[in-house]
């Protein structure tokens, strides 16, 4: 185009992509969808889209007369419960920025999280106040805890009580009557950290633009099919990953939403399900593993449960064809990362999907789906050469888009970054010629156990460091409940005596409780190596293919 050329413009209304237009549409046209949740006080809690708007104005009321200005960072140690809604909403429309955080990370990744992302006050689950409080001497900015409860289950003996707020107390202050500033659309609304499986954890910062973007696709009917007959239960948390744009979609969607709150077991999931009726539900497969074991034994069937979403690690067979025969649901699956908002790919249901038979189409729900719009991809070699989608061709997987990140947060690391807005995924794919994704392995030794993900190098270096051990190998062993756990394999030093415990009580205080080994494989022997001298991981999940762990 010349200078001189001169560009037509369209003659739409420029209005900013912000995450408040989210809540006040469905405040105003579906303005009784019903919000349930099983409280951790122990009652269930309902109520209406249009009370949870007033509540998330009285948020925003609050934040503002504590001191909170345009991007401070505010965090959440919370699980899906109608509260968390409400700062999902609260604290971004208000312009700070809500920084979910995983609980279940080892205390020094919590630490290191909120003091990299700065986090000014934390609203925290009253079961997570005690983890809190052990913390409390490492975290450099936190002014205020505020406990996500009411004035009577208060504590009142904290170490930390004078830094304590009560939630109920704290908006019940102020009458929700309260007008949202405006701002550019690519100011940043939430933060959330990967795992951290090499090195700390690292920041994905979204905008209120990609979090819009990223909700339209969710929202769309092509993708997921949610609309206002669903009633939708979300098992994967809301600390995690945008809670895969959940919580985003049910204002427009309007559909219900119900939410467990901290009771993930079968038995409790079964009974929201029945209870509530609900129609649609997401999560990773250990969740769906413990359900369908607590149905088998318990003689139950989800009578209304139509589809279930599945992600976080690669979904067996065995779980598509017992959800499907024994509760006449159908599995969808999804691939997607922290760095894409997340979703990338999900099952989606084309005319070739309905002309299948039921085993061809269990065989392709086996697959990662298909990519979603806005989210570009390909493979490539290790030259950087695009790869054939001919469903043949294995390369590393990289994608992008406008709502998948272009770096870190306050985060000098850049590998993982392209050019042209391209990003490293981390896996090794392949892609058919009708644009279905397989993932067949992971770049990095990443063991995933029940959708979390667990360093083999970290857990490793800190093998190394005892003493009595030469070298230390750590790969994932398939579990019936978790899909894998970590097996260490130790070669010891000689003339040097080392027991299992021995090795489990020095690792005890260095990292996360469901990091822990479930066997460790003591031997003389060195491990084996590759050519360039570092450890097989290839040989040794050969040779251990078929171990059987002591949890199993």
């Amino acid at each position: 185009m010349s200078a001189q050329d001169q560009v037509l413009h369209g003659l739409m209304v420029d209005e900013q992509l912000l995450i408040k237009n989210i809540i006040q549409f469905g405040e105003k046209f579906n303005p009784n969808q019903e919000i349930i949740t099983r409280t951790l006080e122990g009652p269930m809690h309902r109520y209406t889209l249009k009370d949870s708007a007033i509540r998330c104005r009285k948020v925003s009321q609050a934040l503002k007369d504590l001191g909170i200005k345009m991007s401070d960072r505010i965090g959440t140690i919370a699980m899906n419960t109608y509260r968390h809604f409400e700062l999902y909403f609260g604290i971004s429309c208000q312009g700070a920025v809500l920084n979910t955080i995983n609980p279940r990370l080892h205390p020094e990744q919590l630490t290191y999280i909120v003091n990299h992302a700065n986090d000014l006050i934390l609203f925290v689950d009253l079961n997570f106040l005690p983890m809190v409080e052990n913390l409390w001497s490492t975290f450099k900015c936190v002014q205020k805890v505020v406990i996500l409860t009411d004035s009577a289950h208060m504590p009142t003996e904290s170490p930390i009580q004078e830094h304590l707020l009560c939630y109920e107390d704290l908006i019940a202050k102020y009458d929700g009557v309260h007008d949202w500033p405006d701002f550019d659309e690519k100011a940043a609304s939430s933060l959330c950290y990967t795992s951290g499986t090499t090195g700390n954890p690292k920041g994905v910062l979204y905008s209120h633009r990609s979090t819009l973007i990223h909700t339209y696709r969710i929202a769309g009917g092509f993708t997921t099919g949610l609309n206002n007959q669903c009633t939708l239960l979300p098992v994967v948390p809301m600390f995690h990953a945008n809670a895969w744009g959940l919580v985003y979609c049910a204002p427009i969607c309007g559909f219900k939403l119900v939410l467990p709150g901290v009771k993930m077991d079968g038995a409790s999931i079964y009974e929201l399900i029945d209870k509530e009726q609900v129609v649609v539900s997401f999560g990773v497969p250990t969740v769906w593993n413990m359900l369908l074991k607590y149905c088998a034994d318990n003689g139950k069937k989800m009578t209304s449960l139509e589809k279930t979403y599945i992600s976080g690690s690669a979904v067996p067979q065995s779980l598509i064809r017992a959800f499907y025969h024994e509760h006449d649901c159908q599995v969808y699956q999804g691939w997607g990362m922290t760095e894409l908002s997340p979703l990338g790919t999900v099952t989606q249901i084309t005319p070739e999907f309905k002309k299948m038979s039921i085993e061809e189409r269990h065989q392709l729900t086996g697959k990662a789906g298909k990519a979603v719009f806005g989210c570009d991809m390909k493979i490539i070699d290790e030259n950087g050469k695009e790869l054939p989608h001919d469903g043949i061709a294995q390369g590393e997987l990289i994608v992008k888009g406008p709502s998948i990140a272009s770096a870190y947060f306050n985060d000098d690391r850049k590998e993982s970054f392209l050019k042209g807005g391209w990003l490293l995924t981390g896996d090794i794919a392949k892609i058919d010629q009708n644009g279905w994704l397989t993932i067949t392995d992971r770049s990095k030794d990443v063991i995933k156990t029940g959708g979390e993900w667990v360093s083999s190098s970290d857990l490793e270096n800190e093998a190394m460091g005892h003493p009595k051990v030469y070298e230390a190998a750590v790969i994932g062993v398939y579990h019936p409940k978790w899909d894998e756990r970590p097996l260490m394999i130790i070669q010891k030093n000689k003339d040097s005596q080392l027991s299992k415990e021995e090795m489990k009580e020095y690792l005890r205080d260095k990292i996360a409780r469901i990091w822990m080994p479930d066997d460790i494989i003591i031997q003389d022997e060195e491990l084996p190596k590759q050519a360039t001298g570092k450890i097989n991981k290839k040989q040794l999940r050969d040779q251990y293919k078929s171990y059987k762990l002591p949890t199993y």
